[in-house]
């Protein structure tokens, strides 16, 4: 009898078990709900599927490896304005989404600059730097501020260099990034390893999984606001996998922009139709990177959606859509990795570094 009650106790357990696992196979079998909803399809054709570059990860000692350690240090070196004070930090905060939070910055002497200071998360997926695109790429762009008057204001790019090479820790830290280089230590160099850095800062959001098929990623406003987006014409100007920074497009299409003595592109090129012509924003992380447009002069994102509306499409969106589409563009919000935006322990200066200057 004890015999019988131990089979029929082993065969319960068996069957138990039998039933758990072919409940376990069923749950976690892969979703036959087929291809992606027509909203993403949509969205991957505006601005892309997985087009955001990865961040490279060299080899520590390899030369990229160093150079963007170096350029980490650099990004984050007060010496390399005229004052001491200023780094590219102080305008491109990587705690705060790469930017101040102020209408416009503050440089040497405490002199406002002309215009907001954009984001530098993912400014290399950019198709040029600067709101006026004056500078094709990073390694032309990390130089202007330096020498700026109202910026970094170096007098010349021989005081960089010199502060630099007073520097035995600085010195090697270019041999190694530049090996072969004759004279590592140069205003050529500085620029390609802030550059080598800035290519490291891509975040990556809700939008990223939503694109990749998570259709929970986004909430159903967030889905409202970005259908809203698609189809308003919203994507004309910011597209791209950074959803914006890769065209210029005036400011003011539909009503004209308040905001005149600022002529934009006109003041490079000298051509008519660019004037009051502006590089269409990157929007990663705008959630974070108030206050918004080329002048800084509208703090808050519906603000923003709103005055789009007005002087870009003249869509007319309510009360609901505006908040439908910040759900959107808050979801394209990411994190820079802790690594790099905490600041590096810098070199001491030597007893022969040139001195601040006023």
């Amino acid at each position: 009898m004890r015999t019988r009650r131990l089979i029929f106790f082993v065969f319960l357990v068996f069957l138990v078990l039998l039933v758990a696992c072919d409940r376990r196979k069923t749950t976690s079998r892969p979703s036959q709900a087929g291809p992606p909803a027509e909203l993403i399809v949509q969205a991957r054709a505006a601005f892309g599927l997985g087009e955001l570059p990865a961040r490279p990860v060299p080899g520590p000692d390899t030369p990229l490896g160093q150079r963007i350690r170096l350029g980490h240090r650099l990004f984050f070196e007060p010496r390399l304005s005229a004052s001491a004070t200023i780094s590219c930090n102080s305008c491109h905060n990587l705690a705060t989404a790469g930017v101040d939070n102020r209408t416009t910055s503050l440089g040497h002497n405490f002199q406002a600059g002309a215009r907001n200071a954009p984001t530098v998360l993912h400014a290399a997926v950019q198709t040029a730097q600067f709101w006026d695109g004056r500078a094709a790429d990073l390694e032309q762009q990390a130089k202007g501020p330096v020498l700026n008057p109202k910026e970094m204001a170096m007098p010349h790019p021989v005081l960089v260099v010199a502060r630099l090479k007073s520097m035995p820790e600085y010195r090697r830290f270019f041999q190694d990034s530049f090996p072969g280089d004759p004279d590592p230590v140069s205003f050529d160099n500085v620029a390609q390893a802030i550059a080598d850095f800035e290519r490291q800062l891509v975040t990556y959001s809700a939008f990223d999984r939503y694109l990749q098929g998570e259709e929970g990623a986004l909430s159903d406003q967030a889905k409202q606001g970005l259908r809203l987006f698609l189809n308003k014409g919203c994507a004309g100007c910011h597209n791209g996998p950074t959803v914006g920074g890769a065209r210029f497009a005036k400011m003011g299409v539909v009503r004209p922009y308040e905001n005149t003595t600022d002529e934009g592109r006109y003041a490079i090129t000298h051509n008519a139709a660019d004037r009051f012509v502006f590089k269409a924003a990157l929007l990663r992380n705008v959630e974070r990177t108030y206050p918004y447009f080329h002048d800084g002069s509208v703090w808050t994102l519906a603000e923003a959606v709103q005055t789009m509306d007005e002087h870009q499409l003249g869509a007319n969106l309510s009360r609901p859509d505006v908040e439908a589409v910040v759900a959107f563009l808050r979801s394209l919000t990411g994190e820079v990795p802790a690594e790099w935006r905490t600041m590096p322990e810098l070199p001491a200066s030597a007893p022969d570094t040139p001195r601040p200057l006023p």
